[in-house]
């Protein structure tokens, strides 16, 4: 990935508090990764630092939609996500990113790289099953759904076969119960 001055965020030259950072994440920051799942990005991203005296606190929001594929239907449709996530930053002899929510920093480090953090969080908050809101309340005219429909396991009927075809030694016994 080729880092970008907007996600290189320099704090040395910042107070102590609250900073506000806003970022507007599109189809070309996830081509930069790589990332080809998804056809179209619009999400917007807030980041608060609260700088510390000895450590940073990143506070990341996001709120938007991807367009991807309906694994149902493979239909394209624009899937709204969102999440939070929080990492603090401290400094030490090298560079660590082996914690999900501890980052550190080596001693006399200047600015500190959020692309990573935002790709995570972004592909993160997309759901392992995408289904088309049109599937879900039945408004999705496609082939492909009445083709799913028709190939659906039939349990139900297959239950009620099972029930009304017994065996007729066991109905004899059942008059007995019956009696």
């Amino acid at each position: 990935m080729k880092v970008t001055k907007e996600f290189l965020i320099p704090f040395s030259g910042l107070k102590q508090g609250k900073h506000q950072f806003e970022f507007d994440i599109n189809k070309t920051f996830f081509d930069a990764f790589d990332f080809d799942e998804f056809n179209d990005v619009n999400v917007k991203v807030n980041m608060v630092l609260e700088k510390q005296s000895t450590m940073l606190e990143l506070h990341f929001k996001h709120k938007g939609t991807v367009n991807v594929p309906c694994d149902l239907s493979n239909e394209n449709f624009d899937l709204p996500i969102k999440g939070k996530m929080d990492i603090v930053v401290k400094f030490g002899e090298e560079f660590n990113d082996e914690n999900d929510e501890i980052l550190i920093l080596p001693h006399g480090e200047y600015q500190v790289d959020v692309s990573q953090y935002v790709y995570e969080m972004i592909v993160l908050s997309v759901p392992s099953k995408r289904v088309h809101p049109g599937i879900k309340d039945g408004t999705l005219d496609t082939g492909i759904i009445e083709k799913l429909n028709e190939l659906a396991p039939k349990a139900k009927q297959e239950e009620e076969e099972k029930n009304n075809d017994t065996d007729p030694r066991w109905d004899e016994l059942k008059k007995l119960l019956n009696g």
